[in-house]
This record gives structure tokens, C-alpha cells and sequence, in this order.
């Protein structure tokens, strides 16, 4: 019997794995291309609104140079324009409104998400979410209408009892205001920021609180569970699982609400005085924002006057893009969950 043949040697191409190339499915290859469609369309309209201001802004920055950064009072017929209180002001009034507006934000998601009950729960989405819908200038006629009458006693208390700090200061040395007084000056606690900032904080609480509500709902039960389990009570368990975990949304909302206090515009134009002065006097008649600016001035505006409120415009748009790059940085590094991972 012959012996058996010996088999031949192989390649040694043959041992070596084949590439494996997935053909990925027409829904997610038509997908892919509608995100990053958006997302690059996205960036061309920001780019372009950019490029549009700053090219509106030349004529502006050639006339008055530095100066329209400096200058804080905004006189086309004497030739002097400036941004100073300008951008005061926006920043006084977005800052008044998130300082009401967080905690609230903050304490009415807790409450949706941990406290109420399940068949509440729903009802307060809602009407949360309505607030979202009501328009800017209900907010305004509800300010000026029903906020600014009462909110004037408010601002006298505050000027009576925190006067020495010069945020709550009204008046000046050469023009004093006693906050005592038996007959005291109602005008001069009303048309401010600190109004415009309370009316500003209502339009923002239910940004700030969907979006920390959103997060506050993903932290994951079995860390819940674990935490009462180990004897914690529900607010131990909040401070401990739910508010470290949602970190990152608090921040988010936060800062997104503050960049919606700073752009708001009827509301605002609305309830201050206009007043182009450089104070940090929060409670005392009189201010004004770039938005407001804008607003007041763009019907009866001629070139050169329109030149400069977009170059207004241009650096609100700029603020703006700062805070929203900040806050993407900041929860970025905080993003949610991180601080309860092990």
C-alpha cells in the first residue's frame, strides 16, 4: 500500500486574518451625514453672523477707535458713543436674575424629581414648561404692571438694611436718599436692574430647571438605593448621590440661562429707565442694556449711528459666545456622574 501523501505546506499568507470590512446600513450612513450636515451648517451661520458684525463694526471702530470701549455715554449729536454702561448694565441685570433664579431653579427640580409625587410629578413638568412658552413681553407687562409696584418696597428694605454695601446704595453723596425717610421717593426705586432682573429671572427658572431636572432624573437607582440603605436619609442621599452626579447639569443650565438673561430684550426695554450711567447700583432708577440699546434705537438710527449699535451688537454676541464656551469647559470637566464613579 503506498503511503499517504503529505500535505502541502501552506501559505503563510493563509494564517493571517482577513480584513472584515462592516458595511454600516443606508439609515445610519444617511444619519452620519445629516448630523455632521447640521453641524457644519451650524458653525456657517455662527461664523457668518460673526463675520457679518465685525465687518458692520469697522466704520465704527475707525471713528472712534478705543475710545467706544472706554466711553460710556452714548450721545450721537455730541458725537460721543461708548459701551461701558452699556455692558455694565447687561451684566448687572443678567447677574441679578440667575442669583434668583438658581436657587429656585435648583430647589424646584429637586422637588420635581425627588419629592413630589408621581402624580404631580407630570403636572409640574408642565407647567414648568409653559413658562418657556409664555412670550417675553407677557413677562414685561406682568413686570412693569404688577412686579414694579411691590418690588419698590423690597428695594427700599434692602436699601434701608444693606445700604452700606454699594450694590444697594441709592443715591449719591452729592444727592442722598434717606431709605427712613416719612415721605420718601417712590421713583427712585423703580425702572432699575434689580427689577429687570427679577422680571429677566422668571424667563429664565425654567431653562435652568429643565435642564437640572433632565440630569437629576438619570442619576442611577441603584446608587439611590445604596445610599438609603446604608442608613441615610433622603436629603443625605440628594447631598450625597443626586447632586454630585448632576454637577455637571447644574452648570449647564445655569450658564444657559445666564445666556439667555443676557440677550433678553422686551422684557427689559420694558421696565428700565434708560440711562447711560457707569454705577453699581443695582436698586436705583435707571440703566440700560445692550439688547434694550438695540431695540430703542434701530428705527431712527442713520448709518453711522446703526454702524455702532452692531458693533454693540458685536460684542454681546461675543460675551455671549465666552460664557456658552466657558460652561461647555466646565461641564466638560464635571461632566455628570464623575464625581460618584469609584
Amino acid at each position: 500500500m503506498a503511503a499517504p501523501a503529505e500535505p502541502a505546506e501552506r501559505a503563510p499568507d493563509e494564517d493571517r486574518p482577513r480584513p472584515v470590512r462592516a458595511t454600516k446600513p443606508l439609515v445610519d450612513r444617511v444619519f452620519r451625514g445629516v448630523a455632521y450636515g447640521n453641524g457644519a451648517l451650524v458653525l456657517l451661520v455662527m461664523g457668518g453672523i460673526g463675520l457679518f458684525l465685525s465687518l458692520q463694526a469697522v466704520p465704527t471702530l475707525r471713528a472712534y477707535g478705543w475710545s467706544f470701549f472706554t466711553e460710556n455715554d452714548w450721545n450721537p449729536e455730541q458725537n460721543r458713543l461708548g459701551i461701558t454702561a452699556i455692558v455694565l448694565g447687561t451684566v448687572l441685570v443678567a447677574l441679578v436674575a440667575i442669583a434668583v433664579a438658581f436657587p429656585l431653579a435648583l430647589l424646584t427640580a429637586l422637588y420635581i424629581a425627588e419629592y413630589a409625587p408621581r402624580r404631580l410629578r407630570r403636572t409640574l413638568v408642565s407647567l414648568v414648561d409653559l413658562m418657556a412658552a409664555v412670550p417675553s413681553v407677557v413677562y414685561g407687562l406682568v413686570g412693569v404692571a404688577l412686579f414694579q409696584p411691590q418690588l419698590r418696597f423690597v428695594a427700599r428694605w434692602l436699601h434701608g438694611k444693606l445700604g452700606f454695601i454699594p450694590i444697594f446704595e441709592v443715591g449719591t453723596a452729592a444727592d442722598p436718599v434717606d431709605p427712613n425717610a416719612a415721605i420718601w421717593s417712590e421713583t427712585r426705586y423703580t425702572a432699575s436692574a434689580f427689577i429687570a432682573g427679577i422680571v429677566v429671572a422668571l424667563m429664565v427658572l425654567p431653562i435652568a430647571c429643565s435642564v437640572m431636572r433632565e440630569v437629576f432624573g438619570q442619576v442611577p437607582v441603584g446608587e439611590r438605593e445604596a445610599a438609603l440603605a446604608l442608613g441615610g436619609t433622603r436629603w443625605g442621599m440628594i447631598r450625597s448621590v443626586v447632586l454630585p452626579f448632576g454637577r455637571g447639569g447644574i452648570i449647564g443650565g445655569t450658564m444657559l440661562g445666564l445666556g439667555r438673561a443676557l440677550g433678553e430684550t422686551i422684557a427689559v426695554v420694558l421696565i428700565i429707565s434708560p440711562a447711560f450711567d457707569l454705577k453699581l447700583r443695582i436698586l436705583e432708577v435707571g440703566t440700560i442694556t445692550t439688547s434694550s440699546l438695540i431695540a430703542l434705537r434701530f428705527g431712527e438710527a442713520s448709518p453711522s449711528q446703526l454702524s455702532a449699535l452692531l458693533t454693540a451688537g458685536l460684542v454681546l454676541f461675543l460675551i455671549t459666545l465666552v460664557v456658552n464656551t466657558l460652561a461647555a469647559i466646565i461641564v466638560n470637566r464635571s461632566r455628570s456622574g464623575a464625581a460618584t464613579e469609584i
